[in-house]
């Protein structure tokens, strides 16, 4: 039985004209004030090829620390070393304010953006996403406020985070640039993508998907119910076949979805951030992939 197509060594943000790599790095748990210990971070995820890096205004109060702490962290970083931001497609996202919860008003992107640049430290970045979705902003505002964006030069490309895919549409009927990125929770524990329409949707309007929580929240590392272990154990069967960890083998399933979705692996330890290109070594038949989506639902499929 003939394999899945292998991975290409890049792959397309949308219709942006930027090129990524088929492995993202997300820095949600990027904390700290150790710049030698966060950079050695950031060189393990280039030293295997890694060229997107995903961040966002309100990664920090999740590890005690000040809204745009995560930012501010990558700022030090390029401001000690001012070839490093040439080296990645730096990806950041806003929208999410905590106390209201969302915003997504043209004046607040706008002003979002312009404090993430200078947290930063950048004139501008190559992807910015709306967080998640904000409900009382009509979507012609959002298009918008995104279009300017655009038109600044403060971003390259744009995309969203945890819409569905009637808010995909909606959003894109007033843009006059194209969405590049769709960023769902998608794993072998998270088969919503699958089934909420929002991988059809990326792929009907070529926009790139960026896949976060790809472990299923470490419960793929951790199996701690009957689901992840039946899922754990469909993994290891492949993973043992291709000498890989079962973390590498789920970022691999992830890869072979015709979307061409990216895992972003948010591990912050250098070791298993290179460990995660072994992803690339692993093949899939139709009929293995299909193992894992059934162990995941409990059920043999129609």
């Amino acid at each position: 039985m003939s394999d899945l197509p292998a991975p290409p060594a890049s792959r397309p943000l949308g219709a942006s004209g930027i090129s990524v790599s088929p492995l993202a790095w997300g820095m949600w748990r990027f904390a700290g004030n150790d710049v030698k210990a966060a950079r050695a971070k950031i060189d393990a995820a280039l030293e295997i090829g890694i060229t997107l890096f995903d961040t966002a205004d309100i990664y920090g109060p999740d590890n005690g620390e000040p809204f745009g702490a995560a930012e501010a962290l990558l700022g030090r970083c390029f401001a000690e070393d001012k070839a490093l931001r040439g080296r990645m497609v730096l990806a950041t996202k806003g929208g999410i304010v905590i106390g209201t919860p969302y915003d997504s008003s043209p004046a607040y992107i706008a002003a979002a953006i312009d404090a993430s640049l200078k947290r930063l430290g950048v004139d501008q970045v190559d992807l910015w996403q709306i967080h998640r979705p904000d409900i009382l902003t009509h979507p012609q505002e959002v298009a918008r406020a995104l279009d300017d964006a655009v038109a600044s030069g403060k971003v390259r490309a744009v995309g969203v985070s945890n819409y569905t895919a009637a808010q995909v549409a909606a959003l894109a009927k007033f843009l006059t640039v194209p969405l590049a990125t769709l960023q769902p929770e998608f794993s072998p524990l998270c088969l919503d993508p699958l089934e909420d329409r929002i991988m059809d949707t990326a792929m009907g309007h070529g926009m790139a998907v960026l896949a976060w929580s790809p472990l299923g929240q470490g419960r793929i590392g951790a199996p701690n119910d009957a689901r992840s272990e039946r899922v754990a154990a469909a993994l290891d069967a492949v993973a043992a076949d291709f000498g890989v960890s079962r973390t590498a083998a789920a970022y691999s399933w992830i890869m072979a979805h015709p979307s061409g979705a990216i895992p972003i692996v948010g591990t912050q330890n250098p070791a298993r951030i290179r460990e995660a290109a072994d992803a690339l070594k692993v093949r899939w038949t139709r009929a293995r992939w299909y193992d894992v989506l059934v162990a995941s639902r409990g059920e043999r499929l129609p």
